[in-house]
């Protein structure tokens, strides 16, 4: 399995992308990366359904910008590749779709160029996703986005792995501050209403070695939607609120959209939206 992947790939050490892959049963991840899992899931075993439900927030909000035909998207914190991905999701509406994948881990950048060869339009770049001018400056994003035009930038369930000395909402600020009006913005954050929960989770990650942030507040999190307009939740478009809400319920055909999980017992969740820029 080794002569997998690039020299110096780090196998001692969890990686939030590895074990998020193992959550949604992915193939991509290290034995260090399930032990570590593991842990995470004998004190919060509902981990696994909520990554499931963040997976399937992402495939309903690209949908939707889709369909207001957006064509370029810039997807940071990607992820190793899974079904229904970015680009698969958006071409569903039939346009000239182009999609670039960034991602720190060479882990996911190995499985998303292998994924990517014959795939016209999509592109995978190696780069920490906190240097926006980096990203922006790279030649895969030049070749592949206009950014005169509309383009929507995904940060779903990343910046609760950048600590506040980051300066992770400013960074989300700056980016939208390079792209043009009619841009949009699909974001998810693991937050908590549980202090407790989430000093456990925030402590237990740096404890792996695997770099990480904090579990926040959904007021903390939210702070990413500010200068933007959050759209409608609602499967139906309804101009009513909530708009910022559990990304299990974010446009679910089957669930009203509502800011937290029904069930008061659930202590963890992740606050998803999608915003576009006036």
């Amino acid at each position: 399995m080794n002569d997998r992947f690039p020299p110096g790939v780090d196998m001692r050490t969890p990686s939030v992308a590895r074990m998020y892959d193992y959550f949604l049963g992915g193939k991509d991840n290290f034995a260090v990366d399930r032990e570590s899992a593991g842990v995470i899931l004998e004190r919060i075993p509902e981990i696994i359904p909520l990554s499931l439900d963040n997976r399937a927030f992402l495939t309903r909000a690209v949908e939707h910008v889709a369909q207001q035909g957006v064509v370029q998207y810039l997807d940071l914190g990607a992820g190793p590749p899974t079904v229904e991905n970015t680009h698969n999701v958006a071409q569903r509406a039939g346009r000239d779709v182009r999609v670039v994948y960034v991602d720190n881990d060479p882990v996911v950048l190995v499985h998303g160029r292998a994924l990517l060869t014959d795939r016209v339009g999509t592109a995978f770049v190696l780069s920490d996703i906190r240097d926006i001018d980096a990203i922006l400056a790279s030649a895969e994003v030049r070749a592949l986005i206009d950014l005169d035009l509309p383009v929507c930038l995904m940060l779903v369930s990343i910046l609760h792995c950048l600590p506040d000395s980051d300066r992770p909402f400013e960074m989300v600020r700056e980016a939208m501050e390079r792209l043009p009006s009619g841009s949009y913005l699909i974001y998810s954050h693991i937050v908590s209403d549980d202090s407790e929960t989430a000093a456990w989770l925030t402590e237990q990650m740096k404890g792996f070695g695997t770099p990480w942030g904090r579990v926040r507040s959904p007021r903390e999190a939210a702070v990413a939607f500010d200068g933007l307009v959050p759209v409608s939740a609602w499967t139906d478009g309804r101009e009513e609120d909530p708009r910022v809400v559990d990304c299990a319920s974010w446009r679910h055909p089957d669930r009203p959209p509502v800011e937290r999980p029904t069930d008061e017992k659930t202590a963890l969740w992740e606050l998803s939206g999608v915003a576009v820029k006036p």
